[in-house]
Order: C-alpha cells, then structure tokens, then sequence
C-alpha cells in the first residue's frame, strides 16, 4: 500500500490578487492545484488580513501591503509570489522569521519599460506630448523648432541592472551615446561607459534614466541639487519608484527651463 506523504493539493489554498493573469491560474491546475481564488483588485487591509488566515499561497502586485497583521494572521502561509519587480510590499523580516519564502519577477517587465524608456525620450525630443496637447485644442503647430533626433544625444542611466543595461542596448541602437552609475562595478553592454560619480554622469547627460530599487539611500536621490546638475536643456525619467525624485523640484526645473521635460 502506498503512504502519500505530501498534503494533498486540493487542500492548499491559493489566492492570487491585483487582475494577475489568468494564465497563473491555469499553471497551478496544470500542476494538480485547484483550490483557487483570482481576485481583480487590491483588499483593504481588514478584508485581506480575514482572507489570509487560510491561505497557503498568495500573488500580488504592487498594491497589496502583506505586513503588520496581515501576516501575522497568516497563520497557514506556506509562500509569497509577487508578480512584479519589487518585493517592498512585503515584510521580508516577518516572512523570513516564519520561514515563508518569498519570491519576485526580476525579468517579468524589464524589456517593456526599456522600451517606454526609449520611447518617451523620442516623444520628450520631439515635443510629442506638447504639440498633441495644441492639436486637440485646435492649434497646429507647424514648427520644428525644439525638435531634435536623439541620436548623438548621452543616455545617463542610474542603475545598471536588468532593466538599466536594457535600456543601454536600445539606446545605443539609436545612436546614443551611453553613460551609467551604479554603486557597485557591472559590466558594460556594448560601448557604455561606466561613470565613477553620478555627479559626472548628471553633468555629461542629455537624459537621465533612473532605474535603482526603493531604498533609505535611494529617497529623493534625485534632490533640487542633483536635478540642478542635469545639463540643462535635459530630461528627467523615472520609471523606477516615486520617492527617488523630489517632484516639486523637478516641476521648478522644468517650469525655468533648465529640464525640457520629464517622465
């Protein structure tokens, strides 16, 4: 007579939040798991921190905060998959104290925002966003000046992992020229050039591209002093995390001209 050792997978509860596609879904019924719960949206803190007391493996994005007595609730949690980057949605102190693994998608979203990194510096160059906003207000702007090809232009990245040395690759591709900074020695794709300071880096780019984690030290890197140090006439773009920019300072460079632009 054979002994099953293993709980069984229809007893293992699952719930999966934040519209994470259904293709997980089919993935957990491929490998014999059934007890599924595919939620569109985020909970409220009270209503995920009751749903979680049964649950044995959970998926979230961005939004859904798993900390205080929402794990401690969690009383039957076996692992955590966060389906994005990032993993500071998470207490990684209490989950490692109760022996839950964690788990991220460093690749899952890294060639789509280098891509949007290349993008939005073509649209920021080319005055797309300013002269779309005069079209749908019945003005037709004619004039070229302003506009410029991003060809011959610096790429300053900051941080110069996944997505930063994606970002290398496609903007060399068009012609640029690639700088980066990183606080720790990465190898270079391509011709990029590693920069000793990020104080050189903002003074020799024409767009500064920012892709480092959500950090004490990475808080408002991006201070009026550093924005200040961007070669005037650049661009600022973020598409890492908020708090790395300060956005009153951004909007004050932009509004006197030393930055053309941001995203």
């Amino acid at each position: 007579m054979s002994i099953k050792t293993s709980f069984p997978k229809d007893k293992i509860r699952i719930l999966l939040l934040e519209g994470i596609h259904e293709s997980a879904v089919k993935v957990f019924e491929r490998a014999g798991y059934t007890n599924i719960e595919r939620l569109t949206h985020a909970l409220p803190e009270a209503e995920l921190t009751e749903a979680m007391k049964d649950v044995h493996m959970v998926g979230v994005r961005s939004r859904s905060q798993l900390k205080g007595p929402v794990l401690e609730s969690a009383e039957k949690l076996l692992s955590v998959g966060c389906f994005c980057i990032g993993t500071n949605q998470v207490d990684l102190d209490v989950t490692r104290a109760k022996g839950v693994p964690v788990f991220n998608a460093p690749h899952s979203n890294t060639r789509s925002v280098a891509e949007l990194v290349i993008a939005e510096t073509v649209m920021l160059y080319r005055g797309i966003g300013d002269k779309s906003r005069d079209a749908h207000a019945g003005k037709w702007t004619k004039s070229a000046a302003g506009s410029h090809e991003v060809r011959g232009k610096t790429m300053g990245i900051v941080g110069y992992g996944h997505i930063g040395s994606q970002v290398s690759i496609l903007a060399e591709a068009f012609g640029m020229r690639v700088v980066y900074f990183d606080v720790e020695p990465k190898l270079p794709m391509g011709n990029a050039q590693q920069i000793d300071s990020l104080e050189q880096l903002l003074g020799e780019s024409d767009v500064v591209s920012l892709h480092v984690p959500q950090t004490p030290e990475t808080a408002n890197l991006m201070s009026a002093d550093r924005i200040g140090q961007i070669k005037k006439g650049g661009a600022l773009l973020n598409l890492s995390r908020g708090n790395v920019v300060d956005l009153q300072a951004l909007r004050a460079a932009i509004e006197d001209g030393h930055l053309m632009g941001a995203g």
